[in-house]
């Protein structure tokens, strides 16, 4: 008889790299939460074959705010969710960041207070949730700006954060519900076995009746310890290589063999069998650049990363991924879309599968929607009070939790709670 795994609950899934991770290290989602329809279908996509159920309409919702706004609604959930799964392990999610991303607030919602902008508020929901449904631990992640955002202009640098964390610790004041034990750190990725640096804020609690011991100095022990240096990405990508591609055209079968066992890990399917050369291989699409961006491209890659002035843009500067990282281990960070870096032995920038292995997703993962879109439509348009957003393939994955970040954090807090 199979070992009953600690039942998960996702809030703010998007893709499902944080679910991923967490699966791996032994969770197995009972409900999950995501706001727009190509990233919970991207989601359901790839656990519909073991995890069916989760495409009922009871075992997940588009907007928290149906559960957490409607009277009795919340509370009916946590009584059937515990009728039917019995305690829940963890509620974990990451509310929308791109009101705290610098970046992201800067490109979009510079004419607006961060107060206003509405999904900077879901924090409170997820407290709200996690002290209804009471699980035996919760993980919050978000982005680094977090804890230097403020409200406003002339606000407290990390008033945000410290709203934040007193959400949090406000649970508990309901009666008959218990408070958490908590700790946050600020990690990068890269140090948990991720080919990116990828700063992120992580803040985890245990239910204050369950007693635990941790050897971790991070987060006071209820976040993992750094584990080992991500890969080199000519290891990580190395075997996607075509050398055949044509731009605007696609590589449909892996044309070498795994060499490494991260190629090996990325390339198993579920049933865990490796991908062979000639198998074949999904999302391998080539953009189609321009004579005169192709040309940069070239340059770059014949001359160390350099770009020549007569093609810098003010919109942003590309930069030349390199095969291996210098002593620091790896320097980037997957964002939205894929044009700030170019392939380090092809004249393109990554595919939709190379973006996705920047983030550790298997190859067999699905992803639904639009490959890419641009301007607005990827974060809607806050002067006319319109808060839709597109997200495409490349940007589900971009705003993903790494999931071998995940997987070594959902590892760690099972054993906390066991």
């Amino acid at each position: 008889m199979r070992a009953r795994r600690p039942p998960l609950i996702d809030l703010f899934a998007g893709c499902g790299g944080l679910s991923l991770g967490l699966e791996q290290a032994g969770f197995e989602p009972v409900f999950v939460n995501e706001l727009n329809a190509d990233a919970m279908e991207s989601y359901l996509l790839n656990r519909e074959d073991v995890l069916p159920g989760l495409r009922s309409p009871r075992s997940h919702v588009h907007d928290i705010l149906d559960v957490t706004q409607k009277p009795g609604e919340l509370a009916a959930l946590a009584n059937r969710l515990r009728r039917e799964h019995g305690e829940i392990g963890l509620v974990a999610g990451g509310p929308p960041c791109q009101g705290y991303s610098g970046i992201g607030h800067r490109r979009t919602f510079s004419e607006l207070a961060k107060l206003d902008i509405p999904s900077n508020h879901l924090y409170r929901e997820m407290a709200k949730f996690v002290d209804a449904i009471q699980p035996r631990a919760f993980l919050f992640e978000n982005v680094r700006g977090l804890l230097s955002s403020r409200w406003f202009a002339g606000g407290e640098k990390g008033e945000i954060f410290r709203d934040v964390r007193a959400a949090f610790n406000k649970i508990g004041q309901r009666r008959g519900s218990r408070g958490y034990n908590i700790g946050w750190a600020l990690v990068h990725a890269r140090h948990y076995g991720v080919p990116q640096n990828r700063p992120r804020v992580l803040m985890a609690g245990v239910r204050d009746d369950i007693a635990f011991k941790s050897t971790s100095k991070t987060g006071d022990g209820l976040i993992p310890d750094p584990t080992l240096m991500g890969p080199d990405l000519v290891d990580l990508l190395g075997d996607l290589i075509d050398p055949n591609w044509v731009m605007g055209g696609a590589t449909s079968t892996y044309c070498s063999s795994a060499t490494n066992d991260v190629q090996r890990w990325l390339r198993s399917t579920p049933d865990g069998k490796v991908a062979k050369r000639g198998s074949p291989l999904t999302e391998m699409e080539y953009s189609r650049h321009s004579d005169i961006v192709a040309e940069k491209f070239r340059h770059m890659l014949a001359n160390g990363g350099e770009i020549p002035d007569h093609f810098k843009t003010k919109k942003f500067a590309q930069r030349l991924l390199p095969e291996r990282w210098d002593s620091d281990g790896p320097s980037i960070t997957a964002t939205s879309l894929p044009d700030d870096y170019v392939h380090f032995s092809q004249p393109r920038v990554l595919t939709v599968r190379e973006w996705a292995r920047l983030q550790m997703f298997p190859d067999h993962y699905r992803f639904a929607g639009k490959r890419t879109t641009g301007g607005r439509r990827r974060a809607g348009d806050p002067s006319q009070n319109d808060w839709s957003r597109e997200v495409p393939k490349y940007t589900q994955i971009g705003n993903a939790v790494p999931v071998e970040l995940a997987r070594v954090v959902g590892e760690h807090l099972r054993d906390l709670i066991s």
